[in-house]
């Protein structure tokens, strides 16, 4: 059965395990609304599970451990307005559980690691986002989600990144290049190597990027002061506190896996998230409906990670872009069908 909901708009949300997926796929539920947003975790489609893995001697992360052919099937269908029987991946056990009903909905996610590693699913993607986080970030996440949420010691998550490594390179980084923005989370600048590594080990300072691709269809990047210029802003002052080591801020134009982009870029803390309002009237085509919206939906959720860094702004721009595309591709198709 077909459900008529006009254009079905397919996100594509990539990234490693760990890599703060969970907190953008929030923000991106206050933009769309729960109702009108269902997210699809594709680890529902590993073809073996744990005890399979580990005979076959394969990472989640290896093709070999997923199915494609179901997933692009089952994303295809959703994207035509019909409903499936998903499968389940229990994380907790690492079995397959039986499947569930899913019905389509107005906004489609598909996050995980592999939605942009299917030429066939990749096609399917209204809007790719990558979230890219420096090895030595990635660690330290990962560490406090496993051991907290999971019940993993830390030696199992240590153990469990470094055999990962290799499939990681060859089969989820290469994603990258594929997506329209591409979230980079690093360790600060700010600092010079050597006092970081006594005065902040976790790397709670953090330098965010943002990389637009250019040229894409029903998405114009956001900058800074001047499109197409190069900004170097080091905003402290009276009207932005900073404490040390302050806080920076750039965008540019640049080259990234053969792709033209634009970066934005944020490299420190903000001390007070309300003074983000200065910060937001400076950018241009942040996709916001009116004068201090990016500001109060950082706001909303001041508890959420990386609310005080480029991590929430970053997501929380990426996620009003992801909604002024969504209504200029159901615009177009309302358009196109009045015409017919």
């Amino acid at each position: 059965m077909t459900t008529d909901l006009g254009r079905v708009v397919l996100i594509g949300v990539a990234g490693d395990s760990g890599c703060g997926k969970s907190t953008f796929l929030r923000r991106l539920i206050d933009l769309f609304g729960e109702e009108f947003m269902t997210v699809i975790c594709l680890d529902d489609y590993h073809s073996l599970d744990r005890k399979g893995r580990k005979k076959a001697g394969v990472t989640a992360l290896n093709p070999k451990a997923n199915n494609f052919d179901l997933m692009y099937e089952q994303v295809k269908a959703l994207k035509e307005g019909k409903a499936i029987d998903k499968p389940i991946y229990n994380h907790e056990t690492g079995e397959l559980d039986p499947p569930e009903r899913i019905e389509p909905n107005k906004v489609i996610v598909i996050e995980g690691l592999h939605p942009l590693y299917d030429s066939r699913v990749r096609e399917l993607v209204d809007f790719g986002v990558y979230l890219d986080i420096h090895e030595s970030v990635k660690v330290n996440w990962k560490i406090q989600r496993d051991m907290a949420e999971r019940g993993h010691t830390y030696e199992d998550v240590l153990a469990s990144i470094n055999a990962r490594k290799p499939d990681f390179t060859a089969y989820i980084e290469p994603q990258k290049q594929y997506a329209d923005v591409v979230i980079q989370v690093l360790p600060t600048q700010l600092i010079k190597q050597d006092d970081l590594e006594e005065k902040d080990k976790n790397y709670k300072i953090l330098r965010v990027r943002l990389v637009q691709k250019e040229g894409v269809e029903h998405f114009e990047p956001a900058y800074l002061f001047d499109e197409g210029s190069t900004i170097d802003w080091r905003p402290c002052g009276r009207k932005l506190t900073c404490n040390y080591p302050g806080i920076k801020l750039y965008y540019g134009p640049d080259a990234y896996m053969g792709n033209e982009v634009s970066i934005l870029e944020v490299d420190g803390e903000f001390d007070n998230l309300e003074e983000m309002i200065y910060i937001e009237s400076h950018l241009s085509k942040t996709g916001t409906k009116f004068y201090g919206e990016m500001t109060e939906l950082i706001l909303k959720h001041k508890e959420y990670p990386g609310s005080n860094n480029g991590t929430g702004l970053f997501q929380v721009l990426v996620g009003l872009k992801m909604r002024e595309t969504y209504e200029k591709l159901t615009a177009s198709e309302t358009k196109v069908a009045a015409e017919v």
